[in-house]
């Protein structure tokens, strides 16, 4: 089976998105966001964390006695990578978040794999799916926003100008509602469960977590900025917050989709297993697909 898979966004659905941001953009006077933008997508590198806002709580940071060599900087340096060890001197963590960190720092300097969603095929949560390096794709209408990212196989459904539902079973994405204030779109999540964690660092969180992420195109329009706010009073002491940036990118840049259609791919992870060959993470129990999916 080849690694990639062509998800289907072809002419009609290029159609369809340019009307459905038409009817979006036609809801208020105002100018609404276009994250669509013809069907292009939003990355960075991957693997990245949050980076502070002034004035705010920091979110985790990495321990400066350990520093973190991303893989691509490995090969340029011609050096081993390393994996995130969590800084456990940030004050606005609660003590029992950081008695599981710095078990979890002392076993993988001892040699342990570091987790990772994507490299375990399990789902990123909110707001850690920002740390992946996406790409990312918006389909809007006036009614939803889906935020679609290409590794995970996995669309965010943001229920636009609506309230939240009573009595939320949790999930792994809970709830999002959203809506706009001028350039920006404002989405809020709650009802999420603690199966995920918060950051790369492997920060840990409880089902009272509450995130509110702002997201509007700057710089001309060439970059989606995300401001995260996370709240949980059970393993922080305040609401902290972190912006990550996306570089705007073509429909397909990488070639794994079928000539002629637009959109992102699909990468094969529970299927065939190959992340857990390769990078040893069935130390997390990677889900294995006894069947394809089509």
């Amino acid at each position: 089976m080849s690694r990639f898979t062509s998800v289907w966004f072809g002419a009609g659905a290029a159609v369809l998105g340019a009307s459905i941001v038409a009817g979006a953009a036609a809801q208020t006077s105002g100018t609404i966001p276009d994250f669509f933008s013809g069907n292009a997508s939003w990355r960075t590198r991957g693997g990245e964390i949050f980076i502070p806002v002034p004035g705010a709580p920091a979110p985790t940071g990495n321990d400066t006695t350990h520093p973190y060599i991303h893989n691509v900087d490995a090969q340029r340096l011609g050096v081993q990578p390393t994996f995130r060890i969590s800084d456990l001197t940030n004050p606005n963590i609660k003590q029992w978040a950081k008695d599981l960190m710095k078990k979890d720092n002392e076993e993988v300097l001892a040699g342990k794999i570091a987790y990772t969603p994507g490299s375990s095929c399990k789902p990123y949560g909110v707001p850690a799916i920002w740390n992946s390096g996406g790409p990312f794709l918006f389909v809007q209408t006036p009614s939803e926003v889906l935020i679609i990212n290409q590794g995970e196989q996995f669309g965010r459904h943001v229920y636009m100008n609506v309230p939240h539902s009573t009595n939320l079973k949790p999930s792994y994405y809970g709830e999002s509602v959203g809506h706009y204030e001028g350039d920006t779109l404002v989405i809020d999540t709650v009802g999420m469960n603690a199966k995920t964690f918060a950051d790369n660092f492997r920060t840990p969180h409880t089902e009272k977590l509450h995130v509110v992420e702002r997201l509007r195109r700057i710089e001309g329009g060439k970059i989606l900025e995300v401001q995260v706010t996370a709240d949980d009073p059970d393993t922080f002491v305040q609401p902290w917050q972190g912006t990550r940036r996306y570089n705007l990118g073509k429909p397909i840049d990488r070639g794994e989709a079928e000539p002629g259609h637009l959109g992102v791919a699909e990468s094969v992870c529970q299927e065939g297993n190959l992340t857990a060959r390769n990078l040893k993470s069935a130390d997390y129990n990677v889900p294995v697909a006894d069947k394809a999916d089509f």
